[in-house]
């Protein structure tokens, strides 16, 4: 029934020497896929990025067909890092400073009245921290096709379009062509 001194020694368990041994070991592996994680961490937020630009190039190029009016997609609006698909007015309001602020062009539009405008305008989005884009103005018909727009005067794009999006070192692109295909590569 009393137990012997050997078989106590049997049953306590780990020693502190092998417990160190162990965290020490859970240490180095953590310490060695750190920056493995990092890389797929910035590489992740980059492809984000790049899927947030096309797909609001994409929803621009969709709404402008089915509204039958002109949108553009400004990139950097209003700062480094934001993005915003507007209603153009043809009116000296669309510039870059005026449209950008959603304090005087809300979304959604206070009204919902066809004859007032604008009514497509789309929220200011974020890109993911560190993310940045070429600064440029996208302009998408009724007919879908697509136009650059330089200082406030859309001319067509002879050849595609070409959006740099970059984040720590590296970069994805977004072309786009004439006749409004976005694609990301």
């Amino acid at each position: 029934m009393f137990s012997t001194p050997h078989s106590i020694r049997s049953q306590r368990g780990f020693t502190v020497i092998e417990m160190l041994m162990v965290v020490s070991m859970i240490a180095v592996l953590a310490a060695m896929s750190l920056p493995v994680m990092r890389d797929m961490t910035a590489s992740i937020k980059l492809n984000e990025a790049a899927r947030m630009v096309e797909r609001e190039m994409q929803d621009a190029r969709l709404r402008a067909v089915a509204a039958n009016r002109v949108l553009r997609v400004r990139l950097n609006c209003p700062a480094t890092g934001y993005i915003r698909t507007v209603e153009m007015l043809a009116t000296a309001a669309d510039t870059a400073t005026d449209r950008c602020t959603t304090t005087a062009y809300p979304f959604p539009a206070p009204d919902t009245d066809v004859m007032t405008r604008p009514n497509f305008d789309g929220p200011v989005r974020t890109l993911p921290a560190g993310a940045t884009v070429s600064s440029l103005v996208l302009q998408f018909g009724p007919d879908g096709t697509a136009a650059d727009v330089i200082a406030g005067v859309a001319t067509a794009i002879a050849t595609p379009v070409t959006v740099t999006i970059s984040r720590d070192g590296k970069s994805k692109t977004v072309t786009v062509n004439n006749v409004g295909k976005v694609q990301l590569q």
